[in-house]
């Protein structure tokens, strides 16, 4: 009897695994391994998802994501007809693959860049092209050197997840400028809210160069604390946007999840306090960490990549240790990176209980 099979490519996906969320033992744990926002959501949020609940649960949601589309556009000063809404930023990364590439195709990304590239890549039966990076950073020649005649897609981080590294506005200027006009330049500015340098752009105007071959995409799955509520967007050129509205599921972001966004991105007050507090955490946790001689890579996003001077088994016992005093922090073997952490700002409570594992660790 012949076998099922699935398409090309689909075998070579390595599952991706989230962050642990439990620790067997505790009933409660400190979970600092999926940036997930310390702040949590906006009040607003949250009274308007109460408000939704109570409105009409047997209605399908607005499949435009008007609302939502119209309050991102006011906020950001961007045209709400160049803005699509999706299922968090991930289901965008999987449906420009899905939309621009296929067998014998090459989608680019970089190093140590978000693991759903590859599955986004194999999964539509095209070939990923890893480039190196330079210190943990993403590297404009290389990129540009890996392009050939069968590359359809460059995906970015910026900043990037999980070295929190960025490249500069005249850099991705530069990167644009160096690869052919056809090839689709994806900018995942998952954590743009957070940076905190002039040189800096999410790159929407690289959308309204007239040029089509740029989108950027978003999330409200950071900075705004709505992970939970699985939202994402993209700002990109109306060609490209039609393809993935043929493609997408028809009502892909639910109407409990289009009320929280809405209300979440209209109150910039709660993100700027949440920007704040990691500007706070950022270089406190940095100076701790070096005093017990790790090396912190200089981050923009709202964790940071703490190397091990014991290398992978340092790195190892010091991930069982804290679980033993649960907490959770985030191995990064998986992108090569076996003797480093990557932890995610917490409260300040929860910061300071890391700090005392760390102390106890490095003291033992």
């Amino acid at each position: 009897m012949a076998k099922i099979l699935p398409r090309k490519g689909v075998l070579n996906i390595t599952p991706y695994k989230a962050g642990d969320a439990k620790i067997e033992g505790f009933d409660t744990v400190i979970k600092l391994a999926s940036n997930e926002s310390p702040m949590g959501p906006s009040p607003a949020a949250i009274d308007a998802v109460k408000t939704a609940a109570d409105s009409g649960m047997q209605l399908y949601p607005d499949p435009a994501c008007t609302a939502l589309r119209a309050a991102i556009g006011d906020v950001h000063n961007i045209d709400p007809d160049q803005i699509i809404c999706s299922n968090g930023s991930e289901e965008l990364l999987h449906l420009l693959a899905k939309g621009y590439a296929t067998d014998g195709d090459e989608i680019i990304f970089c190093q140590y860049g978000f693991l759903a590239y590859p599955i986004a890549t194999h999964a539509v039966g095209a070939t990923p092209v890893v480039v190196p990076e330079d210190n943990f950073t993403a590297n404009v020649d290389a990129i540009l050197a890996a392009q050939t005649g069968k590359t359809k897609i460059v995906n970015l981080a910026n900043p990037n997840n999980p070295t929190g590294t960025y490249l500069s506005k005249s850099e991705i200027l530069r990167l644009r400028a160096g690869l052919r006009n056809d090839i689709l330049l994806v900018l995942d500015a998952a954590y743009a809210e957070y940076v905190d340098q002039d040189d800096y752009d999410a790159g929407f105007d690289l959308v309204n160069n007239g040029l089509e071959n740029t989108i950027v995409t978003r999330t409200f799955s950071k900075i705004y604390g709505l992970a939970a509520a699985r939202v994402g967007w993209a700002y990109g050129p109306k060609s490209v946007l039609d393809i993935l509205h043929r493609i997408r599921g028809a009502f892909n972001v639910t109407a409990l999840s289009q009320a929280a966004a809405t209300a979440a991105v209209r109150d910039q007050d709660h993100v700027a306090k949440a920007k704040a507090h990691n500007l706070k955490w950022l270089p406190k946790l940095s100076q701790a960490l070096n005093e017990w001689d790790m090396t912190v890579t200089p981050s923009q996003g709202n964790f940071l990549l703490a190397h091990f001077p014991g290398g992978p088994d340092q790195s190892l016992a010091a991930d069982q240790f804290l679980r033993s005093r649960g907490i959770i922090v985030r191995p990064v073997a998986n992108y090569g990176m076996p003797q480093a952490l990557r932890i995610t700002i917490g409260t300040d409570a929860e910061n300071e209980a890391m700090l005392a594992a760390f102390a106890e660790f490095f003291a033992a």
